[in-house]
């Protein structure tokens, strides 16, 4: 019987965030093997992206975590360092991008140029691919399978972002805003102030901005305040960016060395 596309390539996360569901992420900063797409798997998250824009993780580390990934049935997203290495991403196993800094509409439509598959974009043939299990399907079937399946997911981290949260949002090809919390607080001058007013309100102009143009909306940045995180899930946010595998493990390293320290105390 011929394989369908359909029965391959699957974004999990995304059909998740059709559903309505909240997708929990991670990311991976730290471990370069590709065990770590497995532990993710266990520990129950939907998705992790390799953070290439903070690491020292080279295109070939990226791509093997993603392609273990797509096995283990996580979604593999990768925030990318720029705009060039979007389609080497994709064509390495990804299965979406996260853009950084995106400021206006303008450059939310360049990463949907790179991102995505004529006619919404410009990404390039690559032939058979990771996602397909390297089978060759005809073109006009992978190329709209591929767009339907990839996910573009632009960073609001200033408040120009902010200020054009509608217009950016609705350029056609973006599924998702993340928003960089740490990021968006250094640039108002008020870093680490998790619980001003202000990020509430951006975060309440993103989520409404996406309602209105049938998008998606996540929260970055705020693995130290889970509470915070839950606020912004109720009022609509559906992908949480939970933290990073060198933060989980230096948090239960902490964890267990201070629980040796409290037996020799008793």
């Amino acid at each position: 019987m011929p394989v369908k596309i359909d029965d391959i390539l699957r974004n999990h996360a995304k059909e998740k965030l059709a559903r309505g569901e909240v997708v929990a992420s991670m990311t991976v900063r730290l471990v370069s093997g590709v065990e770590i797409a497995r532990i993710v798997r266990t520990a129950g998250f939907d998705s992790l992206y390799v953070d290439m824009e903070h690491s020292s993780f080279s295109l070939e580390t990226t791509s093997q975590i993603c392609m273990a990934a797509l096995a283990a049935g996580v979604t593999p997203l990768v925030r990318v360092p720029g705009i060039a290495t979007v389609s080497r991403v994709l064509d390495a196993g990804a299965l979406g991008v996260i853009a950084p800094h995106i400021r206006s509409a303008a450059a939310a439509r360049d990463y949907v140029s790179a991102a995505k598959f004529p006619p919404l974009g410009e990404r390039s043939a690559a032939g058979p691919l990771p996602h397909l299990h390297y089978r060759s399907f005809p073109a006009a079937v992978a190329d709209a399978a591929l767009n339907a399946a990839t996910m573009l997911v632009v960073q609001f981290e200033s408040e120009e972002a902010i200020a054009k949260a509608d217009e950016i949002v609705a350029v056609d090809g973006v599924d998702m805003v993340l928003i960089g919390s740490n990021d968006l607080l250094a640039d108002w001058g008020l870093p680490g102030q998790y619980e001003h007013v202000r990020l509430r309100e951006a975060y309440a102009t993103t989520i409404a901005a996406c309602r209105r143009h049938g998008k998606y909306a996540g929260v970055g940045g705020l693995a130290s305040r889970p509470q915070l995180a839950a606020e912004f899930v109720a009022m609509g946010a559906r992908y949480v960016s939970t933290g990073t595998d060198l933060g989980f493990l230096l948090a239960a390293c902490t964890a267990k060395a201070n629980e040796v320290r409290g037996m020799a105390v008793e």
